[in-house]
Protein backbone atom coordinates (compact mmCIF):
# COMPACT_ATOMS: atom_id res chain seq x y z
CA UNK A 1 0.00 0.00 0.00
CA UNK A 2 1.55 3.30 -1.03
CA UNK A 3 1.59 6.35 1.22
CA UNK A 4 -0.83 8.47 -0.86
CA UNK A 5 -3.74 6.24 0.21
CA UNK A 6 -3.26 7.41 3.80
CA UNK A 7 -3.26 11.23 3.80
CA UNK A 8 -3.42 11.44 7.59
CA UNK A 9 -0.55 9.01 8.28
CA UNK A 10 2.77 9.92 6.50
CA UNK A 11 5.15 7.06 5.77
CA UNK A 12 7.77 8.18 8.32
CA UNK A 13 5.31 9.31 10.99
CA UNK A 14 6.05 6.97 13.89
CA UNK A 15 9.78 6.37 13.67
CA UNK A 16 10.41 10.09 13.15
CA UNK A 17 9.08 10.87 16.64
CA UNK A 18 11.82 11.27 19.23
CA UNK A 19 9.80 9.83 22.13
CA UNK A 20 6.30 8.62 22.88
CA UNK A 21 4.23 10.81 25.15
CA UNK A 22 3.70 8.34 27.96
CA UNK A 23 7.02 6.43 28.28
CA UNK A 24 9.69 8.77 26.88
CA UNK A 25 11.07 5.81 24.88
CA UNK A 26 11.82 6.12 21.19
CA UNK A 27 9.21 3.87 19.46
CA UNK A 28 11.75 2.14 17.24
CA UNK A 29 13.83 1.08 20.26
CA UNK A 30 10.97 -0.97 21.72
CA UNK A 31 10.20 -4.61 20.79
CA UNK A 32 8.24 -5.14 17.54
CA UNK A 33 4.89 -6.27 19.11
CA UNK A 34 4.92 -3.29 21.48
CA UNK A 35 5.68 -0.87 18.62
CA UNK A 36 2.78 -2.37 16.64
CA UNK A 37 0.39 -1.84 19.55
CA UNK A 38 1.52 1.76 19.97
CA UNK A 39 0.98 2.36 16.25
CA UNK A 40 -2.57 1.05 16.43
CA UNK A 41 -3.36 3.48 19.26
CA UNK A 42 -3.31 6.27 16.69
CA UNK A 43 -5.86 4.52 14.43
CA UNK A 44 -9.13 5.65 15.95
CA UNK A 45 -12.39 4.47 14.29
CA UNK A 46 -12.80 7.93 12.73
CA UNK A 47 -9.36 7.79 11.10
CA UNK A 48 -9.88 4.23 9.86
CA UNK A 49 -13.25 5.17 8.30
CA UNK A 50 -11.70 8.22 6.62
CA UNK A 51 -8.82 6.15 5.24
CA UNK A 52 -10.97 3.46 3.69
CA UNK A 53 -13.53 5.93 2.36
CA UNK A 54 -10.76 7.21 0.06
CA UNK A 55 -9.45 3.84 -1.13
CA UNK A 56 -10.95 2.67 -4.44
CA UNK A 57 -11.41 -1.07 -4.76
CA UNK A 58 -9.45 -2.94 -7.36
CA UNK A 59 -12.40 -3.06 -9.75
CA UNK A 60 -13.86 0.40 -9.28
CA UNK A 61 -13.42 3.04 -11.96
CA UNK A 62 -13.83 6.77 -11.35
CA UNK A 63 -17.57 7.49 -11.08
CA UNK A 64 -19.23 10.39 -12.87
CA UNK A 65 -22.60 9.73 -11.20
CA UNK A 66 -23.04 11.68 -7.98
CA UNK A 67 -25.63 10.60 -5.42
CA UNK A 68 -27.66 12.86 -3.16
CA UNK A 69 -27.86 12.70 0.61
CA UNK A 70 -31.07 10.88 1.54
CA UNK A 71 -33.28 12.61 4.09
CA UNK A 72 -36.01 11.19 6.28
CA UNK A 73 -39.48 11.18 4.69
CA UNK A 74 -42.56 8.99 4.86
CA UNK A 75 -40.97 6.74 2.23
CA UNK A 76 -38.59 4.04 3.50
CA UNK A 77 -34.93 4.98 3.24
CA UNK A 78 -33.99 1.80 1.38
CA UNK A 79 -36.64 2.53 -1.28
CA UNK A 80 -35.39 6.10 -1.68
CA UNK A 81 -31.85 4.83 -2.20
CA UNK A 82 -32.97 2.11 -4.62
CA UNK A 83 -34.88 4.74 -6.60
CA UNK A 84 -31.86 7.05 -6.73
CA UNK A 85 -29.54 4.28 -7.97
CA UNK A 86 -32.15 2.90 -10.39
CA UNK A 87 -32.64 6.30 -12.01
CA UNK A 88 -28.89 6.65 -12.47
CA UNK A 89 -28.98 3.28 -14.25
CA UNK A 90 -32.07 4.05 -16.34
CA UNK A 91 -30.67 7.41 -17.43
CA UNK A 92 -27.30 5.90 -18.37
CA UNK A 93 -25.29 7.76 -15.70
CA UNK A 94 -24.40 4.30 -14.40
CA UNK A 95 -23.77 2.36 -17.63
CA UNK A 96 -24.60 -1.30 -18.15
CA UNK A 97 -21.69 -3.46 -16.98
CA UNK A 98 -20.37 -0.75 -14.63
CA UNK A 99 -19.20 -1.69 -11.15
CA UNK A 100 -21.05 0.58 -8.72
CA UNK A 101 -19.12 2.28 -5.87
CA UNK A 102 -18.40 0.30 -2.71
CA UNK A 103 -20.48 0.27 0.46
CA UNK A 104 -18.38 2.80 2.39
CA UNK A 105 -18.57 5.34 -0.43
CA UNK A 106 -22.32 4.91 -0.95
CA UNK A 107 -23.10 5.01 2.76
CA UNK A 108 -21.19 8.28 2.98
CA UNK A 109 -22.92 9.72 -0.08
CA UNK A 110 -26.41 8.80 1.10
CA UNK A 111 -25.78 9.30 4.81
CA UNK A 112 -27.24 5.91 5.77
CA UNK A 113 -26.15 2.69 7.47
CA UNK A 114 -24.86 -0.38 5.65
CA UNK A 115 -28.03 -2.26 6.60
CA UNK A 116 -30.22 0.27 4.78
CA UNK A 117 -27.92 0.30 1.75
CA UNK A 118 -27.87 -3.50 1.54
CA UNK A 119 -31.70 -3.58 1.57
CA UNK A 120 -31.71 -1.12 -1.33
CA UNK A 121 -29.21 -3.20 -3.31
CA UNK A 122 -31.25 -6.33 -2.61
CA UNK A 123 -34.36 -4.61 -4.00
CA UNK A 124 -32.55 -3.63 -7.20
CA UNK A 125 -31.24 -7.17 -7.62
CA UNK A 126 -34.81 -8.48 -7.45
CA UNK A 127 -35.65 -6.22 -10.41
CA UNK A 128 -32.74 -7.57 -12.46
CA UNK A 129 -30.83 -4.28 -12.38
CA UNK A 130 -27.82 -5.29 -10.26
CA UNK A 131 -25.81 -8.46 -9.65
CA UNK A 132 -23.00 -9.19 -7.21
CA UNK A 133 -20.00 -11.44 -7.71
CA UNK A 134 -17.28 -12.39 -5.19
CA UNK A 135 -14.03 -10.42 -5.57
CA UNK A 136 -15.62 -8.29 -8.30
CA UNK A 137 -18.33 -6.21 -6.66
CA UNK A 138 -21.84 -5.18 -7.61
CA UNK A 139 -22.35 -4.65 -11.31
CA UNK A 140 -25.12 -3.01 -13.37
CA UNK A 141 -26.87 -5.75 -15.33
CA UNK A 142 -27.55 -5.69 -19.04
CA UNK A 143 -30.83 -4.01 -19.99
CA UNK A 144 -32.20 -7.35 -21.20
CA UNK A 145 -32.35 -8.49 -17.55
CA UNK A 146 -34.32 -5.48 -16.25
CA UNK A 147 -37.90 -6.26 -15.29
CA UNK A 148 -39.84 -3.60 -17.18
CA UNK A 149 -43.11 -5.18 -16.05
CA UNK A 150 -42.28 -4.18 -12.48
CA UNK A 151 -44.66 -1.39 -11.41
CA UNK A 152 -42.10 0.24 -9.10
CA UNK A 153 -39.43 0.31 -11.80
CA UNK A 154 -41.91 1.96 -14.17
CA UNK A 155 -42.73 4.56 -11.53
CA UNK A 156 -39.03 5.41 -11.30
CA UNK A 157 -38.76 5.46 -15.09
CA UNK A 158 -41.62 7.97 -15.33
CA UNK A 159 -39.60 10.50 -13.31
CA UNK A 160 -36.73 10.70 -15.80
CA UNK A 161 -36.45 11.73 -19.42
CA UNK A 162 -37.02 8.51 -21.37
CA UNK A 163 -35.99 7.88 -24.95
CA UNK A 164 -38.73 7.67 -27.56
CA UNK A 165 -37.67 4.10 -28.35
CA UNK A 166 -38.85 2.88 -24.93
CA UNK A 167 -42.33 4.33 -25.51
CA UNK A 168 -42.41 2.78 -28.96
CA UNK A 169 -41.55 -0.65 -27.55
CA UNK A 170 -44.35 -0.37 -24.99
CA UNK A 171 -46.82 0.57 -27.74
CA UNK A 172 -45.76 -2.57 -29.63
CA UNK A 173 -46.55 -4.61 -26.52
CA UNK A 174 -49.98 -3.00 -26.25
CA UNK A 175 -50.75 -3.74 -29.91
CA UNK A 176 -50.05 -7.42 -29.38
CA UNK A 177 -52.32 -7.76 -26.32
CA UNK A 178 -54.90 -5.02 -25.89
CA UNK A 179 -57.00 -5.49 -29.09
CA UNK A 180 -57.76 -9.08 -28.05
CA UNK A 181 -58.55 -7.97 -24.50
CA UNK A 182 -60.92 -5.33 -25.90
CA UNK A 183 -62.68 -7.92 -28.08
CA UNK A 184 -63.13 -10.26 -25.09
CA UNK A 185 -64.46 -7.38 -22.98
CA UNK A 186 -67.14 -6.69 -25.59
CA UNK A 187 -68.36 -10.27 -25.21
CA UNK A 188 -67.85 -10.91 -21.49
CA UNK A 189 -68.25 -7.57 -19.69
CA UNK A 190 -70.73 -7.85 -16.81
CA UNK A 191 -73.38 -5.19 -16.12
CA UNK A 192 -71.10 -3.93 -13.34
CA UNK A 193 -68.16 -3.59 -15.74
CA UNK A 194 -70.33 -1.74 -18.27
CA UNK A 195 -71.63 0.64 -15.62
CA UNK A 196 -68.11 1.36 -14.40
CA UNK A 197 -66.83 1.85 -17.94
CA UNK A 198 -69.71 4.25 -18.67
CA UNK A 199 -68.94 6.37 -15.61
CA UNK A 200 -65.24 6.57 -16.48
CA UNK A 201 -65.85 7.38 -20.15
CA UNK A 202 -68.15 10.25 -19.21
CA UNK A 203 -65.37 11.69 -17.08
CA UNK A 204 -62.97 11.31 -20.02
CA UNK A 205 -65.38 13.13 -22.31
CA UNK A 206 -65.66 16.02 -19.86
CA UNK A 207 -61.92 16.29 -19.22
CA UNK A 208 -61.13 16.18 -22.96
CA UNK A 209 -63.15 19.36 -23.44
CA UNK A 210 -61.28 21.17 -20.66
CA UNK A 211 -58.02 19.31 -20.77
CA UNK A 212 -56.16 18.59 -17.54
CA UNK A 213 -53.30 16.15 -18.02
CA UNK A 214 -53.24 14.87 -14.44
CA UNK A 215 -56.97 14.10 -14.43
CA UNK A 216 -56.80 12.66 -17.95
CA UNK A 217 -53.96 10.32 -17.02
CA UNK A 218 -55.98 8.94 -14.10
CA UNK A 219 -59.26 8.33 -15.97
CA UNK A 220 -57.61 7.03 -19.15
CA UNK A 221 -55.65 4.52 -17.06
CA UNK A 222 -58.88 3.44 -15.34
CA UNK A 223 -60.61 3.03 -18.72
CA UNK A 224 -58.02 0.58 -20.04
CA UNK A 225 -57.73 -1.27 -16.74
CA UNK A 226 -61.50 -1.92 -16.70
CA UNK A 227 -61.22 -3.41 -20.19
CA UNK A 228 -58.69 -5.98 -18.95
CA UNK A 229 -60.80 -6.78 -15.90
CA UNK A 230 -63.86 -7.24 -18.11
CA UNK A 231 -62.20 -10.01 -20.15
CA UNK A 232 -63.00 -12.55 -17.41
CA UNK A 233 -59.66 -14.18 -18.26
CA UNK A 234 -57.54 -15.20 -15.27
CA UNK A 235 -54.34 -14.27 -17.12
CA UNK A 236 -55.52 -10.99 -18.63
CA UNK A 237 -56.83 -9.70 -15.28
CA UNK A 238 -53.49 -9.65 -13.37
CA UNK A 239 -51.74 -8.42 -16.48
CA UNK A 240 -54.22 -5.55 -16.57
CA UNK A 241 -53.17 -4.57 -13.06
CA UNK A 242 -49.52 -4.49 -14.14
CA UNK A 243 -50.44 -2.62 -17.31
CA UNK A 244 -52.15 0.08 -15.23
CA UNK A 245 -48.80 1.36 -13.94
CA UNK A 246 -47.26 1.12 -17.41
CA UNK A 247 -50.22 2.89 -19.00
CA UNK A 248 -50.04 5.79 -16.56
CA UNK A 249 -46.40 6.34 -17.47
CA UNK A 250 -47.16 6.04 -21.22
CA UNK A 251 -50.26 8.28 -21.12
CA UNK A 252 -48.29 11.02 -19.38
CA UNK A 253 -46.03 11.05 -22.43
CA UNK A 254 -48.65 10.67 -25.17
CA UNK A 255 -51.01 13.34 -23.76
CA UNK A 256 -48.30 15.89 -22.97
CA UNK A 257 -49.37 18.16 -25.84
CA UNK A 258 -53.10 17.69 -25.23
CA UNK A 259 -53.58 14.63 -27.43
CA UNK A 260 -56.35 12.45 -25.96
CA UNK A 261 -57.84 10.56 -28.97
CA UNK A 262 -61.29 10.91 -27.42
CA UNK A 263 -63.09 9.76 -30.59
CA UNK A 264 -61.05 6.55 -30.72
CA UNK A 265 -61.89 5.92 -27.07
CA UNK A 266 -65.54 6.60 -27.86
CA UNK A 267 -65.53 3.95 -30.61
CA UNK A 268 -64.02 1.41 -28.21
CA UNK A 269 -66.58 2.27 -25.54
CA UNK A 270 -69.55 2.03 -27.92
CA UNK A 271 -68.33 -1.28 -29.39
CA UNK A 272 -68.00 -2.84 -25.92
CA UNK A 273 -71.43 -1.56 -24.88
CA UNK A 274 -72.91 -2.99 -28.08
CA UNK A 275 -71.16 -6.35 -27.58
CA UNK A 276 -69.43 -6.03 -30.99
CA UNK A 277 -66.12 -7.86 -30.54
CA UNK A 278 -64.71 -7.23 -34.01
CA UNK A 279 -65.49 -3.52 -33.97
CA UNK A 280 -63.97 -3.30 -30.47
CA UNK A 281 -60.80 -5.01 -31.75
CA UNK A 282 -60.44 -2.72 -34.76
CA UNK A 283 -61.13 0.40 -32.69
CA UNK A 284 -58.40 -0.64 -30.27
CA UNK A 285 -55.94 -1.15 -33.14
CA UNK A 286 -56.84 2.28 -34.52
CA UNK A 287 -56.18 3.92 -31.15
CA UNK A 288 -52.66 2.52 -31.02
CA UNK A 289 -51.32 3.97 -34.25
CA UNK A 290 -47.95 5.55 -33.49
CA UNK A 291 -48.67 9.02 -34.81
CA UNK A 292 -51.53 9.36 -32.32
CA UNK A 293 -49.07 9.07 -29.43
CA UNK A 294 -46.36 11.58 -30.38
CA UNK A 295 -44.27 8.78 -31.89
CA UNK A 296 -44.29 9.73 -35.56
CA UNK A 297 -45.67 7.50 -38.28
CA UNK A 298 -43.21 4.64 -37.99
CA UNK A 299 -45.51 1.60 -37.83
Amino acid sequence: MTAHFFPFIPRQSYCSMSTTKDSGVHPCSTPEPQRRNRTLEFLTPEIVYTIFAHIPTRYERPMTAQFQLITETSRSLNIQIAREIAQKILSGDLPQGEIIPGEVYLCTQFGVSRTVLREAIKLLKSKGMLESKPKVGTRVCNETQWNFLDAQLLEWLADIETTENVYRQFLELRRSIEPQATALAAIRATPEHRAELTAVFRQMDTIAQRFDQTLWTEVDTQFHRIIFLATGNSFFIPFGNVMAAMLKWFIQFSSKEGGVCIEEHRQIYEAIMAGDAEKARQSSISLMESHKHRLGNNE
